[in-house]
């Protein structure tokens, strides 16, 4: 007489290389980890070494049933502690992840220390997981994880349609100036009322063969043929865009934010503090932050992707000196896109006793401190998430990719941003900032902002939207697999 054994799921969680991604997979692998699964999360052989200098060897190797395994990206060799550049990584995935992904995922079920692998989460912008589990070998369910805005979703799938209308590509760089980017665009659904200049930037080129353009719009498009996509949102925030990805896929699943709910329930001790930044994390800035008065404080960080000019960087550094405002900024050593940066001693001599510049920090611990009143931001997905589950609300740099799709919806729809011009001199950096932290727009951001916050707590909470889609994905989209096993 046989008896069924359960065998342990097992998800192998593969982000894009690049810490915007790593972030919000590392947020569901807890979750996952939190309720059963065994884990192995991949990161590139580039990325794990940054991981390693960031947290140090110790804090990944002590963790339970939660292991990280590498894969070569095939770009040459380097120890520069800096996001990789996103043509030469999207060229790379396209060409050198596949095989070493089969290979991993046959010897991960080839191993003794391990369950067999009961499913791949791919990243949204890799559909090479969506082709490895398919392969007849593996045979492995497979789910997409969709780690940016239901928006930006939307604007990426959008591309296909900007060739057909013979806009994108452009014909020559006088678009950028002649007004071409304010046509209206009504032809997307359920996006009403936007611009051209709001979707995704990555359409602005004229180069026909643009592999930015290429890879999301082929990417985006593959996304939809994976059986079910979760996406970090939530229903309240993106209920029109979300209606329209519903009609494109039957098994989209909002559960955002996932840095709300990774927090709640995943519990799993080892786990429960253990974040996967890149960057090494100045500890300094709470002590800082402590010392400040409430909703006192601007906090400034571009993200991890984010270049500018010298000349960029010193008219932030004089409109954030010159706006009186106390404020905590985030200058990464590559922002100047590998020129050294260097702030000069009479800009540190004005802004002493009430401006701190640091490396990096740890993000939601900073927004979540009481003496944060604002963020200038580049309106990456994961920081608007944060900041409006924190409450503060923003000061909008849109800079790349759908971030300045995102800081649209932030500005006219959800009523918390206050735009800043892409070329913003000190003058209007100092005018916003001040705007926003003592003047009558920026008390009612902040009450929206409030509001968002709470509606992102009702979401992740038992009974709430994305706390009701995670525990259905949990129970239908990846169920534990089972065997008869003869006593």
């Amino acid at each position: 007489m046989g008896s069924v054994d359960f065998v342990r799921p097992h998800a192998v969680c593969v982000p894009f290389p690049a810490q915007g991604h790593v972030i919000p997979m590392m947020q569901l692998a807890k979750l996952l980890h939190s309720r059963g699964f065994y884990i192995t999360f991949v990161n590139t052989e580039f990325n794990h070494r940054r991981l390693l200098r960031s947290k140090g060897a110790d804090a990944l190797e002590g963790l339970r049933d939660f292991r990280f395994e590498t894969i070569s990206d095939g770009l040459p060799p380097s120890d520069k502690d800096a996001t990789q550049d996103p043509p030469a990584l999207c060229y790379a995935i396209l060409n050198n992840f596949l095989e070493p992904f089969k290979e991993l995922v046959c010897k991960l079920n080839s191993s003794a220390c391990a369950p067999p692998v009961t499913c791949v989460v791919g990243d949204g912008v890799m559909s090479f997981g969506i082709r490895a589990a398919e392969d007849e070998e593996l045979g492995i369910p497979e789910v997409q994880l969709w780690t940016a805005s239901a928006c930006g979703f939307m604007g990426y799938l959008s591309f296909g349609e900007l060739e057909n209308r013979c806009i994108v590509p452009f014909k020559d760089e006088n678009f950028v100036s002649d007004g071409t980017l304010d046509q209206a665009i009504d032809w997307i659904p359920s996006m009403p009322d936007l611009q051209l200049k709001d979707l995704p930037c990555i359409l602005r080129t004229t180069d026909p063969n643009d592999i930015m353009f290429y890879y999301l719009k082929t990417k985006a498009r593959n996304c939809l043929s994976a059986p079910t996509i979760l996406i970090n949102t939530y229903d309240d925030l993106e209920p029109k865009v979300l209606d329209g990805l519903k009609k494109l896929h039957p098994r989209i699943l909002p559960i955002g934010p996932l840095s709300l709910l990774s927090q709640r329930y995943a519990l799993a001790t080892g786990l429960k503090s253990f974040n996967s930044s890149l960057w090494k994390e100045d500890a300094k800035c709470g002590e800082w932050l402590s010392g400040r008065a409430a909703r006192s404080v601007v906090y400034v960080n571009y993200g991890s992707v984010t270049t500018m000019s010298y000349d960029r960087l010193k008219e932030f550094a004089w409109g954030l000196a010159g706006s009186g405002q106390a404020f905590l900024w985030v200058v990464r050593p590559d922002n100047l896109g590998g020129d050294s940066v260097e702030l000069g001693g009479e800009f540190l001599d004005e802004i002493e006793g009430r401006g701190l510049v640091v490396s990096w920090c740890p993000q939601e611990e900073v927004l979540n401190h009481p003496s944060v009143g604002a963020f200038l931001t580049h309106c990456g997905w994961n920081s608007m998430l944060e900041s409006l589950s924190a409450g503060v609300p923003m000061i909008c740099w849109p800079n790349y990719a759908e971030q300045h799709t995102n800081a649209r919806y932030a500005c006219a729809d959800w009523g918390v941003g206050l735009e800043l011009g892409a070329e913003a001199d000190r003058g209007e950096i100092a005018d916003v900032v001040r705007e926003m932290m003592g003047g009558g727009r920026g008390l009612a951001l902040k009450e929206k902002a409030g509001e968002w916050k709470r509606r992102g707590e009702a979401a992740i909470d038992v009974g709430g939207s994305s706390h009701t889609s995670f525990e259905q994905f949990i129970s239908e989209a990846i169920q534990p697999k089972h065997q008869a096993v003869t006593n």
